[in-house]
């Protein structure tokens, strides 16, 4: 089995394939200070839960975009289950894409393995859009490269800001309000973040497929990618596992 690990700003996500089926998932708060023994106690026994044994393991992916937790989660691949983690964006590593930006290096690792899985399930130019802590809008040609994007910050950072720059505004949960006119603090605060984040979401796109020059299937992943694709007709494809299905893939390009 193939253990996936997709180290996220504010979740980890681990993953463990059988072939194609996904015998286990599990998230942790990313914690840059947890070491891999600690991870490992909390893993295992949740592997066990669902009985799977460690030994089952005999191969390790990763992708993170925090580089401070990445030598526990290697250590953790090594000392657990006995493997050596390939790394996405290591030296060596093959995505069967080229990165068409200006510095190559800087393009996190999520929004690469994302345009591996995207260009594989769907074809044709792209926009892959990830609502994470950020929400990201990434862009893949017909061949599968990797040509750029944009990023604003995600909707939960969106509220907390709002709540921490002004005083008598006070912490909301999202949601798709019943009206676009708030009558009342709390609903004005839920429509501005919600039917604001909808404008901004379709504004980009529209944007991204003008300055692109063809049209593009758009593809949403990420927790509040349903919240937000009811409420528009750009998003044409929902795939809450992209990340991890892109890991898969990049494995076994390099098996």
């Amino acid at each position: 089995m193939l253990l996936a690990i997709d180290s996220g700003n504010t979740n980890i996500v681990f993953a463990l394939f059988d072939g194609e089926t996904i015998r286990g998932e599990w998230r942790s708060s990313t914690t840059t200070n947890r070491t891999a023994d600690e991870i490992a106690v909390w893993l295992l026994q949740l592997m066990s839960m669902e009985g799977i044994d460690r030994h089952q393991v005999d191969a390790c992916i990763i992708a993170s975009v925090v580089p401070a937790v990445m030598f526990n989660l290697k250590q953790l691949c090594r000392r657990y289950f006995g493997q050596e983690a390939l790394v996405v964006g290591e030296e060596g590593v093959d995505l069967g894409l080229n990165i068409l930006m200006d510095r190559p290096e800087e393009v996190g690792a999520d929004r690469l393995v994302n345009a591996v899985a995207a260009h594989k399930f769907y074809k044709g130019p792209l926009i892959v859009i990830d609502f994470g802590t950020a929400t990201t809008f990434d862009v893949v040609d017909g061949a599968g490269n990797y040509c750029g994007g944009a990023i604003s910050p995600g909707i939960n950072l969106s509220l907390e800001a709002l709540h921490a720059a002004a005083a008598k505004l006070p912490r909301v949960a999202i949601g798709r309000p019943r009206t676009v006119i708030g009558k009342a603090t709390v609903p004005a605060m839920r429509s501005g973040i919600y039917w604001g984040y909808v404008g901004l979401i379709e504004g980009l796109v529209g944007r991204i497929v003008k300055e692109f020059g063809e049209p593009m299937t758009v593809v949403a992943t990420g927790g509040l990618a349903p919240l937000f694709a009811e409420a528009t007709n750009v998003i044409d494809h929902l795939q809450g596992d992209l990340t991890l299905r892109g890991l898969l893939e990049i494995h076994r390009r390099n098996q």
